[in-house]
Formats: structure tokens, sequence, C-alpha cells
């Protein structure tokens, strides 16, 4: 399934989820400028949980921030980007720009320690926004669960375009992190890297359980039944 747009209309323009955006996608830009010193890079930048924990300096603290990012690929950007741009706008609409952004840090913060606590030995980098924009999925689901997801899903080999209600495309979503998150732990799969399972899980349920300390408190309207307005 691939989600194409939502249904809620924002009401403000989403400056800071364009600049994430735009920052996501300069930023891999200039890892493929690299060519083959992008591995350097992703090393040196990118979460190795081991390394942190062996000495989280102020060094190693920074890939917390500094892998949010990264990315290892073209699918890798195209995916979290989309996912972003759909989502996105409308939690930033809720929280406004300087809390949305305070908001996708400390999600993405919050993902990056799930993964080192899940993944202690490991020596191998991780990088990616996913773990943050799952703090937004988290977001949207508690702010927006009635909207629905319009999804491309591809049956019998035909496009269909389907309407999911908000609350069952994440809902899904979310279990199937931590249905893979658990598979790869009784396997040993998550030993040889791949997808950051747990840091998704870590990053949406900051998510959920941070949104209420950032939206903003809509004004009171008060309404008169009366025809005429009470001067």
């Amino acid at each position: 399934m691939l989600p194409l747009y939502d249904t809620v209309q924002a009401r403000s323009f989403p400056f800071v989820n364009w600049a994430l955006i735009a920052a996501n996608v300069a930023c891999f830009l200039f890892e493929l400028a690299l060519g083959p010193q992008v591995e350097a890079l992703l090393a040196a930048l990118g979460v190795v949980p081991a390394r942190l924990l062996a000495s989280p300096d102020p060094a190693q603290l920074l890939t917390l921030f500094s892998s949010m990012f990264l990315h290892g690929g073209w699918a890798h950007l195209f995916s979290n980007m989309l996912a972003l741009y759909i989502f996105g706008d409308n939690v930033e609409d809720r929280m406004g720009h300087g809390g949305y952004l305070a908001f996708y840090l400390l999600c993405g913060l919050a993902a990056g320690l799930t993964h080192v606590w899940f993944n202690p030995t490991s020596a191998l980098p991780t990088v990616g926004a996913s773990g943050a924009i799952s703090g937004v999925l988290g977001a949207y689901l508690v702010l927006f669960p009635t909207a629905q997801v319009i999804t491309l899903v591809p049956i019998f080999f035909l496009p269909w375009f389907v309407e999911i209600p908000a609350l069952v495309y994440l809902g899904v979503w979310f279990l199937s992190q931590l249905f893979s998150g658990t598979l790869a732990i009784a396997t040993g799969a998550q030993e040889f890297g791949g997808v950051a399972w747990w840091a998704h899980a870590g990053g949406f349920i900051a998510g959920v359980l941070l949104v209420g300390l950032f939206v903003r408190r809509r004004p009171v309207r008060r309404v008169y039944v009366d025809e005429y307005w009470p001067w």
C-alpha cells in the first residue's frame, strides 16, 4: 500500500515541514556527491549503539540528531519524505511552527534511544528520519483519527485507490512495526542490520505521549442563537 494524501486541510502553510523535507533532500544530495566516501560519513554521523554506550560524549550524543537527516538510498528517502509530506503539515498546523520542530526532534531522539536500547551491542550505523516521522504519525493518529488516507493498493496488478481511516491505517502500521521488531529479535536478524523496527515503534509511542504537550489550545468561540447580536 502506498499512501498518497489525506483528507484534512491544513489552515496554515507548513514552513517547518517543508524545511525539514528540503534539509533531508539537501543532505542526501550531499551524500551522493561524496561518492564512495559516503560510507565514512554515515559511519561518523549515524547512530552506532555500541559506540554511543561505550563513550557517550557530546560528539556521540549528537549522532542521535545528525542521523535523522541522512538516508541510505533513494527509496529510503522517498518513502520517508512522502510520509512527512502527507501527515506533517496537519500536525504542524495544530502545534505551531516552533512547537512542531521541537516535537519532531524529540520524537527522533526517543526513536534513536529506543534503537540503542534494543541493539546495545550493534556496531552498525543507523540513519534515517523514520523515527522522527513515526512520532509525527503517532501525533496524527491522536489528532485526526477519523481522517481518511487515500492509498494506492495494487490488486491483481491494477491500481485501486482506497480511502482508509487514519486510525486503521496508522494502527495497522504500528502493529506491523511491533511484529517485525519482535520477529527480528526472535530470529537474530537485527544483528545483521536492516530496518530499525524498534526505532519506528519508539518514535510512534513518543509521538502519542508527547502530542498533548505541544498542541496549541484553540480559542473558545461563543455562539448566540438569537438573530440579533447582544450589544
